[in-house]
């Protein structure tokens, strides 16, 4: 079968769904990390991903800065290791260079990267570095390790039945910020504009926050993810991953001054970016009911970090839907970012 005609995620499955999994494989392809077990009290978490020109991000521009690329690019496998409650450690970076391309501009991506690393305790160990013959793309592939202690580590296969669905910071921000680095030529409000664009161009990896929640154990925060394809699609990642449905309300998201105010300039629904936009990159994850307030107090008092109920776990057969304020109903349906769908939602 063509690899055109399958989603990511269906692709991944059919390539997958044989491979053997080895003595101290403790969770393989399925999750943000996998989890690997190496003795001792500490477990080995393993990421990677690969940011490419023209699809993640822009090397023309006035919007352009290399070292903010090699910033983003790091901190998109952070928040993996953030979402598995773990630590950060050790990272392998893999550049791909086009001909063309400046060693002046090489290097200033590299401070991004070593800028971002050094901002979250992590250090760069190796990679590589290849041409890309004819191509003319720049490729930027991370591999990063981090640990997370025994019994502490959140996978998105724990929800259960009457959990609250919870997450931190805002949600749609980024997806705005694309419009807006899309579309130039229209005229937006400015103090709007530069904070959904930082949003997109500069995320923050919610590292603390994930390792605050991780501390507490599956016990109290029974399931984790990172919103970076967008939250409908994560919501339905998390659904499949722990067998469960999940009820949204959409009075209660989170969304920012600045998303109103950009959904109010281009006349488009903010909570369309805010259910279908991606690389957010805030903490997804639920709650055992009776530890939610203090959950979200000490998130907030530690870090300064907001947590906003959404929404509840429900039973699988109800499925996974939005409701209104005026108590309507609609299924939820995951309209996020897909590697390989050629007319990907922007």
């Amino acid at each position: 079968m063509d690899s055109s005609k399958l989603s990511e995620f269906a692709l991944i499955a059919r390539l997958t769904h044989a491979l053997p999994q080895g003595p101290g494989v403790v969770m393989g392809v399925g999750d943000d990390c996998t989890i690997l077990d190496l003795g001792g009290e500490q477990l080995l978490l393993a990421t990677c991903d690969s940011q490419v020109e023209g699809v993640h991000f822009l090397l023309q521009g006035a919007q352009t800065r290399p070292e903010l690329i090699g910033c983003k690019a790091l901190a998109v496998n952070l928040s993996d290791i953030a979402a598995m409650g773990g630590e950060p450690r050790f990272v392998l970076i893999s550049l791909i260079l086009p001909p063309h391309l400046e060693t002046a501009v090489i290097e200033q991506l590299y401070e991004g990267l070593r800028q971002e690393a050094v901002r979250y305790g992590t250090s760069i160990v190796g990679g590589n570095i290849a041409g890309s013959g004819v191509g003319h793309q720049l490729v930027i592939d991370i591999t990063l390790l981090g640990t997370v202690e025994r019994g502490h580590v959140i996978t998105r296969a724990g929800a259960k039945t009457g959990d609250v669905l919870c997450m931190t910071g805002t949600v749609g921000d980024a997806a705005a910020g694309l419009h807006t680095l899309l579309y130039p030529q229209l005229a937006y409000p400015e103090e709007a504009c530069q904070a959904v664009r930082a949003r997109c161009l500069t995320p923050q990896a919610r590292v603390r926050e994930g390792r605050l929640l991780g501390q507490l154990g599956p016990e109290v925060v029974t399931a984790m993810l990172d919103i970076s394809d967008g939250l409908s699609g994560d919501v339905q990642h998390l659904c499949e991953q722990s067998g469960v449905g999940i009820a949204i309300a959409l009075a209660q998201l989170p969304v920012s001054p600045a998303l109103l105010a950009m959904a109010r300039c281009v006349a488009r629904d903010p909570l369309d970016w805010a259910l279908h936009g991606g690389e957010d990159y805030e903490l997804l994850f639920t709650v055992a009911p009776e530890h939610v307030a203090r959950v979200r107090q000490m998130i907030q008092v530690q870090t300064g970090t907001p947590v906003t109920v959404i929404g509840m776990v429900c039973a699988a057969e109800e499925g996974r839907y939005v409701t209104y304020a005026d108590g309507r109903r609609e299924p939820l349906i995951a309209r996020s970012w897909d590697h390989l769908a050629a007319d990907a939602d922007t």
